[in-house]
């Protein structure tokens, strides 16, 4: 494994998971809502979005969190070896995702590019502002778009770990103990 993508469900813990896995094997993690939520949750262009991200996956080793493959397209998983899909139960994932974000909303803490989760958005019914309702809406879209990309032959060269319980993601990081690489 050289070449990452972990994606899932926002609030599954792609992030966390993608910066465990980079700093055991020691390469670049790439967090792509860093890179795509600009100020004011402004998302950068879809041109500039795939150019900033091709530059940073040019190398020979990382790490990439993020599912978005409506505006990249195939752009991370062609390069891609490896995709770890972070596939918790949809109970679990909207657990955790209330539980971050209050606590963000509580802490103000700052995200990317000065952007902080707002209490309004929380219970916004819509999906584009409220990252609970969100992940609520694409959980299972999420899921039967990565079943058939597994089954996908254009895929055929891209191992596919999937990580469906806690137990499982740490199994998996046991695993990665002594592999790091360089580059």
């Amino acid at each position: 494994m050289r070449r990452i993508s972990v994606v899932g469900t926002s609030g599954s813990g792609k992030s966390t998971l993608a910066g465990e896995i980079a700093r055991r094997l020691g390469i670049p993690h790439i967090e792509l809502d860093a890179i795509h939520h600009q100020a004011g949750w402004t998302p950068m262009p879809a041109p500039e979005f795939r150019a900033a991200v091709a530059e940073r996956i040019a190398g020979d080793t990382w790490v990439v969190d993020g599912n978005y493959r409506t505006k990249l397209g195939d752009l991370v998983w062609r390069r891609a070896d490896t995709v770890v899909w972070f596939d918790l139960p949809r109970s679990l994932v909207m657990r955790q995702i209330v539980t971050r974000t209050v606590g963000r909303a509580v802490t103000r803490r700052e995200l990317w590019n000065g952007n902080r989760e707002a209490w309004r958005d929380m219970f916004s019914r819509d999906p584009a502002r409220s990252v609970i309702r969100w992940a609520w809406t694409t959980h299972a879209t999420n899921r039967a778009r990565h079943l058939a990309a597994q089954e996908d032959p254009a895929y055929g060269d891209v191992t596919f770990v999937r990580l469906d319980s806690r137990r499982a993601v740490a199994e998996f990081l046991d695993g990665l103990d002594g592999q790091a690489t360089s580059g």
